[in-house]
């Protein structure tokens, strides 16, 4: 048996969120004294298939066919699906993406597997058991779900874990599985990405507002702060609430988690829904006048003052800086 983790590419590139998942399929793989498969569908370059052995896959199924080029549930899945019996991969592994969450029920079906979708934490496989801890309530609670079928597939939330490199490079190996036309009756003609700002969840850096910005109009020097930086964008649940700034901006418990090595708050008071989404982040940096906000308890750093004092003089630190280096 092995563990099967399936890499999601853009526009041939894979981003944080797959690196995790083959991290966590990795762990998984040596729980149960086992060998890590990766599969790619798509035109992915032979660097960026051999790179996925770094986080531990063992060997990289590269499927490339025209008739995959855009994303295609049922061909996805059937050709996933097909991979996993090939090598006898009793788990199967993928992020809960937005084709993650269409592909795991599918390959659910095709594998007679138990999904666990969303997971936050490895299973806990102690008792003969094999226990998942994943989201539930659209991510307001968290329910432990224990998979008794002989084949299981679990979706990884992204950002809950940690990316670790553990080897060299992985060998790649085509496959050419049949893709039948039935799986084709829906396809995706064109696909149009975002490309004038970071993506949050796979953002290094992040600036984050809150309640303390008083209202949309001040927002010029977040975004400037940001442009600066190279950060995305990202904002407290009442702002969003309020309708100062779109929803896909909104991080924490009910939003987005996320894991920056740099994520800057600004005027939010910390409250611990925000906390939870945020929590990963490898350095956490605080602006807030409220000296007893709860945030300041888990800041790295932290600057009491005005908000409209602070910031400005900051955005006039870092262009001298840049103008200078």
């Amino acid at each position: 048996m092995s563990v099967l983790v399936y890499t999601e590419n853009a526009d041939g590139k894979f981003k944080k969120s797959i690196f995790e998942a083959v991290s966590y399929a990795h762990a998984i793989a040596v729980q149960n004294n086992t060998n890590l498969i990766a599969i790619s569908i798509g035109d992915v370059s032979a660097e960026e298939l051999t790179a996925l052995g770094k986080y531990g896959a063992e060997k990289v199924l590269n499927v490339s066919n025209e008739k995959l080029k855009n994303f295609v549930n049922q061909a996805y899945a059937s050709v996933i699906a097909e991979a996993a019996k090939k090598q006898s991969a009793d788990i199967v592994v993928l992020s809960n993406s937005f084709s993650g969450r269409g592909l795991a029920p599918r390959l659910g079906v095709k594998l007679e597997a138990g999904v666990a979708d969303g997971a936050v934490s490895l299973p806990d496989q102690s008792e003969g058991k094999f226990k998942v801890k994943k989201t539930a309530f659209s991510g307001k609670a968290f329910a432990i779900v224990e998979l008794t079928s002989a084949n299981k597939v679990i979706s990884l939330t992204p950002n809950s874990y940690k990316i670790v490199e553990t080897s060299a490079g992985a060998a790649i190996e085509d496959f050419s599985p049949e893709v039948k036309a039935s799986d084709l009756a829906a396809v995706i003609k064109e696909i149009v990405r975002a490309t004038d700002k970071v993506s949050l969840p796979d953002a290094d850096i992040v600036v984050s507002g809150g309640r303390g910005l008083k209202g949309p109009e001040n927002w010029g020097m977040i975004e400037e702060l940001a442009d600066l930086l190279g950060a995305a964008l990202a904002c407290s649940k009442p702002v969003s609430d309020a309708g100062w700034r779109p929803h896909s901006e909104h991080v924490g418990q009910t939003g987005i988690a996320v894991s920056p090595n740099l994520y800057i708050a600004i005027g939010i008071s910390g409250a611990i829904q925000h906390l939870a989404g945020i929590s990963s982040s490898k350095v956490i940096v605080v602006i807030n006048k409220d000296a007893e906000a709860p945030f300041y308890k888990v800041a790295d750093y932290g600057i009491v003052g005005d908000a409209f004092e602070v910031v400005p003089k900051l955005i006039m630190a870092i262009k001298e800086y840049k103008a200078s280096a």
